[in-house]
């Protein structure tokens, strides 16, 4: 019986994530424990991961990005055009694509996931070529994006995005777009556009009640009430992806849509500002794989 070569990882770390200071040691030992030679490369800025990637890609079988949903969003697309398989060590603040993947929070556990081999194929959905994971969008939450403040993020956590909401929700103002999907366009007042590709996303909203990751589509919707603090009456909704129901919420499915602002508008994907509109958005069906749990929903080897 011959015996499995070893898999080489090439471990990229952000020691600015929230976690990402917590010692890397253990991690690395349950991976190189599960069979894996790893290699470790540090990373600052996004930017670096997929030039990283691609400088590194004949040195490694699979890609770990230790972070949160931006940096994995980061790696997007150099590991798809590479053809390695990416693994996800969870050290963000809301880890979203983590949640929609049921990958553990502890990272020994995730190290686990990883070295176990297990993978499946999901959606990509990029943004003028900008790749994202769970949700790209136009409006609040591109405004949070922009005033939340880093050491309020990291000190924080998910309590330091609801204290920087607040003071976002109190200056919102609507603007006009016109959202355009196969041959109709619709021209609208909203104080956000959301286009999801997974199902989790802002530290466990869910973009749509029957989203799934690898259903080939994304899903849109567009805040068009007269408050805005109305939202406040809609949050059990939105944890339920259920927020259709209300009048006030546009949504729809499609393959592609293209959305077109007044003047241009920034574009915030899984929490970073990547773009501005106008925007392109579409999804990649089933384009990357990603180790996931071997008792996770839609696993496949």
């Amino acid at each position: 019986m011959t015996e499995n070569p070893t898999r080489r990882a090439l471990l990229l770390v952000n020691s600015k994530a929230r976690r990402g200071k917590e010692a890397m040691e253990p991690i690395i030992a349950r991976l190189r424990g599960g069979g894996l030679d790893v290699t470790t490369e540090p990373f600052e800025a996004l930017p670096e991961i997929a030039r990283d990637i691609v400088r590194l890609r004949d040195t490694a079988d699979l890609v770990i990005v230790c972070g949160g949903d931006g940096s994995v969003s980061s790696a997007a697309v150099a590991a798809m055009e590479s053809g390695l398989p990416l693994g996800i060590m969870p050290m963000g603040t809301a880890n979203d694509l983590a949640r929609t993947l049921e990958i553990p929070m502890d990272l020994l556990k995730a190290a686990d996931v990883i070295a176990a081999g297990k993978s499946r194929k999901i959606d990509i959905g990029t943004v003028n070529g900008h790749a994202f994971f769970n949700v790209a969008s136009i409006g609040l939450s591109t405004e949070l994006a922009q005033g939340l403040d880093p050491v309020l993020k990291r000190r924080f956590g998910r309590l330091g995005y609801a204290l920087a909401a607040l003071k976002v929700l109190s200056r919102a103002n609507r603007f006009t777009a016109e959202i355009k999907e196969k041959e109709s366009a619709t021209r609208v007042a909203t104080y956000q556009i959301a286009v999801g590709n997974g199902r989790h996303y802002g530290g466990g909203n869910v973009v749509q009640e029957d989203a799934e990751i690898d259903d080939g589509h994304l899903d849109l919707y567009s805040l068009e009430m007269d408050n805005v603090w109305k939202l406040a009456l809609m949050l059990r909704s939105f944890r339920s992806g259920k927020h259709g129901a209300w009048q006030e919420v546009r949504t729809a499915k499609c393959v592609e849509f293209d959305i077109e602002t007044n003047r241009p508008m920034p574009v915030n994907a899984d929490g970073e500002i990547v773009t501005s509109t106008p925007a392109h958005f579409k999804v990649h069906p089933k384009a990357i794989s990603v180790f996931t749990p071997e008792t996770a929903s839609g696993n496949a080897n």
